[in-house]
């Protein structure tokens, strides 16, 4: 993620922790992991994240959001992702693409116990 999304996000209070700032060189798996295990939102353009999402099951108070949009300008990429993710409130419980013109959300269902 862009680090003028990340400043984007802080500037405007999300709660944001920034991988290649706190933890570069972690790979995808344990980057879920981390945004699992703290019930946060994993925000990512890599398309990998799909197929690692499929096989954590533990609860669902975490979501992954994927942009499959073409990378705005660094002037506007702060803004403009922040609003797409400011436009809704149930990230959290699901895996969701965002592409031109569209988002698609699939619930992250947890494993019965």
């Amino acid at each position: 993620m862009p680090e003028a999304v990340v400043q984007a996000l802080t500037n405007a209070d999300h709660d944001v922790e920034w991988v290649r700032l706190n933890s570069p060189g972690m790979v995808d798996a344990e980057v879920l992991a981390w945004a699992i295990q703290d019930d946060r939102v994993l925000l990512t353009f890599d398309k990998d994240f799909g197929d690692i999402a499929r096989t954590y099951r533990q609860s669902d108070a975490w979501g992954v959001i994927l942009f499959r949009i073409s990378m705005p300008s660094i002037a506007q990429v702060g803004p403009a992702i922040m609003a797409l993710i400011d436009a809704r409130d149930d990230w959290i419980g699901h895996f969701s693409v965002i592409e031109p013109g569209r988002i698609r959300m699939r619930a992250i269902a947890a494993s019965p116990s």
